[in-house]
């Protein structure tokens, strides 16, 4: 009788072996101001973005609470009948990051953009821990001088429920970098662009704003420039719009997937949209 085959060898898991827990308590007493390490927050690729993913969404945006993510701009203050509420703030959300994955772009972009409000958007899990930790760390690190004060990971899952986040017209700038190219053809209703996405991104962003979009996937795109360019509330960019862009520079050599497409000489694939007026109708 054969023996049976050996266990598998297990990954390294920060959560099994309590190092993730350890890294935030340090955080949270401030002891240490390291950075997480990336082999503790590993987490598969892909996620089907039509599977119940158990979150939380405000009805509308005007029950998004903005003081968590961002509380020196929205502080928060004791009211008269003792309960919790945060100060009136002039500033909101201007940019997002969808599917920010390790959250390369917008720590290279805090303080660049040093007055804008942004948000990273994740749908895995131990992906958006891990940026709310890296955020936690800058922010230690940088207390003295405020920076990193501007920007913040959300877990959520933009196709089902960007509405109920942003206001209309509210975004002056949305990323699309490096998306699940989602390769065979019945999986392509998972992509992030789409004739019902791109209307979606057409409401949150104001007229004048710009959708950024890269890929090291030729098909994936066209996709995205057939689907904007076929939108009446989308022209496309020239190069020459987008050459002094300091945000097109950061999404081609900022970002995790940019400088892995960089080591293994890749090609990258940009173009953007700006947003049109609405018509008279």
């Amino acid at each position: 009788m054969a023996s049976p085959p050996p266990p598998k060898r297990q990954k390294q898991s920060g959560q099994r072996t309590g190092l993730r827990e350890k890294h935030r308590n340090n955080q949270e007493r401030k002891e240490e101001a390291k950075l997480p390490q990336k082999k503790y927050y590993r987490q598969r690729a892909h996620a089907n973005p039509f599977s119940d993913h158990q979150l939380a969404y405000p009805s509308s945006p005007k029950e998004m609470v903005w003081a968590n993510h961002f509380p020196k701009y929205f502080p928060s203050a004791i009211a008269a009948d003792g309960d919790a509420e945060t100060k009136p703030s002039g500033k909101q959300v201007e940019v997002a990051d969808i599917g920010c994955g390790f959250g390369g772009l917008i720590v290279s972009l805090a303080q660049k953009l040093p007055d804008t409000l942004m948000l990273g958007m994740e749908i895995r899990t131990q992906v958006t821990e891990y940026v709310e930790e890296r955020i936690k760390a800058l922010r230690i690190q940088h207390e003295a001088e405020g920076h990193y004060q501007n920007i913040s990971v959300l877990r959520a899952n933009t196709m089902k429920f960007l509405p109920n986040i942003y206001e209309k017209f509210q975004l002056s700038k949305i990323f699309i970098c490096f998306p699940d190219p989602h390769f065979k053809a019945r999986k392509h209703k998972a992509r992030i662009v789409s004739p019902t996405l791109c209307a979606e991104y057409a409401y949150v962003l104001r007229p004048g704003g710009i959708v950024y979009t890269i890929t090291d996937v030729e098909d994936l795109h066209k996709w995205m420039a057939k689907h904007f360019d076929d939108h009446p509330l989308f022209d496309r960019l020239a190069e020459e719009d987008l050459k002094d862009d300091v945000c097109v520079e950061v999404m081609r050599t900022d970002t995790e997937e940019g400088k892995k497409v960089e080591r293994n000489n890749g090609s990258k694939f940009v173009a953007c949209w700006k947003r049109r007026e609405d018509p008279e109708w």
